[in-house]
C-alpha cells in the first residue's frame, strides 16, 4: 500500500501538471476559448457513454493486468502529444482525436486502479485506504500546478505531457509487485455483513450478467440510487468553487487574484485535513453522506453571505473538510457496498453518472451566476443541497415502516385480573 501510495502521487503530480497546462496548449493552437471545452467534453464524453462497459471489462478481466495495461497506453497518448508539439504538428482534429482515446481508456482505468488500490488492505481498513487515496490526490494537485508554473516557463509546454507520461510508466512499473491481500474483502459489504450475491440481481433481470447487469444492479439498490441523487445534487448546485469563488472574491468582496489564489490554497490545504479526518471512518453511511452534504450547502450559504475576505477563508476551511469526508464516505460505500462481482459495473454506472452532472453543472451554473450573481448563486445552491437532503431524508422516513416493539405476552399465572390494554409480542 505504501507503494501504490507513492505511485499515486507521483500520477497525480504528472496528471495535475498536464492538466493545468491543457487549456492554455488549446488557446495556442486555435485562439478560441469555446475550443478549450469542447477539447474537455471529447475527453468526458466516453465516460457517459462507455462508463457502464469499462466497468464490466473491469469485472471480467485481471485487474492488476488491466490496470498496468491502461496506465502504459495513457503513457503512450501522453508521449505522443509531447511528440507532436515539439515537431509543431499537434493540430485540433489530433488533438480532439488523443483526447477522445484518453476518454475511452479511462473507463477502463478508473475503476481498475481504484478497485485494485482497496485489493491491498484488510476489509476493515478500506475507508483509511481511500482517505489516504483522497489525500495522495490533494497533494498532487497542490504539487502539480506548483511544478507545471516552473516546468512550462523553463522547458515549455511539452514538458508537463513528458512528465504525466513518464508517472504513468513509473505507475505501470510499480503494479506487477503488488501483493493483494489474500481474501481481503471478498464477500463483505460496507458495513461489515456478506453482500449481495451479484447474479441475485442479474438473473432476476434475466441477462447475461454484463454491462446492462450492472445497471440494474445498481438501479435495484436503494443506498446506491440515494448516494448518486445526493452527490449529483452537490455536484450541480455546489462544488464548482474554483469558479464561483473566484467571481465572489474578484466581484462583491473586491479583492485580486492573489486573494483567491489564498482561498485556493486554503481549499486544498482543507481538502487535505477532511480526508485526514476520514480516515477514521469505519461504517459510512448514506445518512452520513447526507448531513455532510446538507452542512456543506449551509457552510456555501453562509459564504455567499460573507461580508469580507478573512469571513470567507475561515468559512472556506470547513466547507473544505466536509466536502472531502462526504466524498471519502461515499465513495467507500460506493466501493465496498456492491458484490464483489459488481463493483467494476457499479463504478462504471457511476462513471456515466457523474459525467453527466459533470458536463451539467458548470454550465448551468455559468448561467445562474450570470443572472444571480455570485452570492445569489452560492447562496441559492447551498439552500437547495440542504433543502434537497432534508426533503429526502424526510420521504425517507414517510416511507420507511416503524417497527414496533414487542411487548412481553404476562404469564396467566401472575398476570393482573384484568389484561385489557396488553400488546400481544410481534
Amino acid at each position: 500500500m505504501r507503494w501504490w501510495s507513492v505511485a499515486n502521487l507521483v500520477s497525480n503530480t504528472g496528471a495535475w501538471m498536464q492538466l493545468t497546462v491543457q487549456n492554455l496548449l488549446v488557446l495556442q493552437i486555435t485562439g478560441s476559448a469555446a475550443a478549450t471545452g469542447l477539447s474537455l467534453a471529447v475527453q468526458a464524453g466516453p465516460g457517459l457513454l462507455l462508463g457502464v462497459l469499462g466497468g464490466a471489462a473491469v469485472d471480467r478481466w485481471p485487474r492488476r493486468t488491466t490496470a498496468a495495461v491502461s496506465q502504459v497506453v495513457l503513457g503512450v497518448v501522453a508521449f505522443a502529444t509531447a511528440a507532436l508539439m515539439a515537431g509543431d504538428l499537434l493540430s485540433m482534429p489530433v488533438l480532439l482525436l488523443l483526447a477522445a482515446v484518453t476518454g475511452v481508456v479511462n473507463t477502463i482505468d478508473g475503476p481498475a486502479t481504484s478497485l485494485l488500490g482497496n485489493d491491498l488492505v484488510p476489509a476493515r481498513d478500506v475507508p483509511s485506504a481511500i482517505a489516504l487515496g483522497s489525500v495522495v490526490h490533494s497533494s498532487g494537485r497542490l504539487a502539480g500546478t506548483a511544478v507545471a508554473a516552473v516546468a512550462v516557463g523553463t522547458l515549455g509546454t511539452a514538458s508537463a505531457y513528458v512528465a504525466n507520461g513518464l508517472s504513468f510508466v513509473f505507475v505501470a512499473a510499480v503494479i506487477p509487485f503488488l501483493r493483494p491481500v489474500r481474501g481481503s474483502h471478498r464477500g463483505v459489504g460496507a458495513t461489515g455483513a456478506p453482500a449481495v450475491p451479484a447474479r441475485t440481481n442479474a438473473a432476476r433481470a434475466g441477462d447475461d450478467g454484463g454491462a446492462r447487469a450492472g445497471l440494474t444492479y445498481f438501479l435495484q439498490r436503494p443506498r446506491l440510487v440515494a448516494l448518486a441523487a445526493i452527490t449529483g445534487l452537490s455536484s450541480v448546485c455546489g462544488r464548482n468553487y474554483q469558479l464561483t469563488l473566484a467571481v465572489l472574491v474578484v466581484g462583491p468582496l473586491h479583492a485580486d487574484e492573489s486573494d483567491f489564489g489564498t482561498v485556493s490554497t486554503v481549499l486544498a490545504v482543507g481538502g487535505i485535513a477532511g480526508a485526514v479526518v476520514a480516515g477514521r471512518l469505519r461504517k459510512p453511511s448514506v445518512r452520513l453522506v447526507g448531513v455532510l452534504a446538507a452542512c456543506g450547502g449551509l457552510l456555501q450559504t453562509a459564504a455567499g453571505l460573507s461580508p469580507g475576505l478573512f469571513v470567507l477563508v475561515l468559512l472556506v476551511v470547513p466547507m473544505a473538510v466536509v466536502e472531502s469526508v462526504s466524498d471519502t464516505a461515499g465513495a467507500t460505500l460506493l466501493q465496498t457496498d456492491p458484490a464483489p462481482e459488481m463493483r467494476g459495473r457499479v463504478l462504471g454506472v457511476w462513471r456515466s453518472a457523474s459525467t453527466v452532472w459533470g458536463l451539467a453543472g458548470p454550465p448551468l451554473l455559468g448561467l445562474l451566476l450570470e443572472y444571480a450573481g455570485a452570492r445569489g448563486a452560492l447562496v441559492s445552491g447551498g439552500l437547495l443541497i440542504a433543502g434537497g437532503v432534508a426533503y429526502g431524508a424526510l420521504r425517507h422516513s414517510r416511507a420507511t415502516p416503524r417497527t414496533l416493539r414487542p411487548v412481553p405476552v404476562v404469564p396467566a399465572s401472575v398476570a393482573a385480573p384484568s389484561a385489557e390494554g396488553l400488546v400481544p409480542a410481534s
